[in-house]
């Protein structure tokens, strides 16, 4: 062992049999969870962050439609690919079985993690951001985080009811979820606000280069209204 290496884990070492260190100091701390300043910019009421929530994530980039109950969904999804000029082709999150894909024939469907040659895919979204139109995405067998990142196209759903203010609140709505929870927090928690994006070359702003170049966000009302 170097002894630099050793340095450092000696360091760690001692660090961690401090007599006086505090073993649940971490856990106090979570619980104790200070809420930091909310921006005003996502009060208001669910219609209030839903139109604030279509604004924001339609300046960034992505595309909004609003439909009423899943079975709706096939049939905005195909509307949108046809639009857009894309192949019917969907790879979908298994947290979507339920959806009647089988009513809208022209949608070829799969399910599972993405492929390197998928052209567009679907995912469920845990919860939405009014403040600047973010997206949280939540890892898992259910929602594979690569259905995000990996097809040029990512179409995401998500219900209006999940839309909070500002992201204090998605945070305090995953921990009462987590709560129960053995393993307590989903290994990634991805935020995610409009199409992949960059502007490293000459601040000429890109689309695309490290994920998908269009972000399409379905969202659910459960009744109309």
């Amino acid at each position: 062992m170097t002894d630099s290496r050793a340095q450092i884990l000696g360091t760690l070492a001692r660090a961690l049999s401090h007599k006086g260190r505090d073993p649940n100091a971490a856990k106090k701390r979570i619980e104790g969870h200070e809420i930091n300043l909310i921006p005003e910019r996502g009060a208001g009421d669910r219609q209030t962050q839903v139109a604030r929530f279509t604004q924001e994530a339609t300046t960034v980039d992505a595309t909004v439609a609003r439909i009423t109950g899943d079975a709706a969904l096939p049939g905005e999804i195909a509307r949108y690919l046809k639009s857009a000029n894309l192949p019917s082709i969907l790879r979908a999150a298994p947290s979507l079985k339920d959806v009647p894909w089988a009513q809208q024939p022209t949608l070829t469907v799969e399910t599972g993690i993405a492929a390197d040659n998928d052209s567009a895919s679907v995912s469920r979204a845990f919860g939405g951001v009014a403040e600047t139109g973010t997206l949280v995405f939540l890892s898992g067998p259910d929602n594979p985080t690569t259905l995000n990142f990996v097809p040029p196209v990512h179409i995401a759903v998500l219900a209006t009811a999940d839309i909070a203010g500002d992201y204090e609140s998605v945070w305090a709505k995953l921990r009462k979820d987590q709560a129960g929870n053995a393993d307590f927090m989903p290994r990634t928690v991805n935020w995610i606000t409009g199409p992949s994006r960059t502007g490293d070359i000459e601040q000429t702003l890109l689309l695309g280069v490290h994920g998908p170049h269009r972000l399409h966000i379905i969202l659910i009302d459960e009744t109309a209204g």
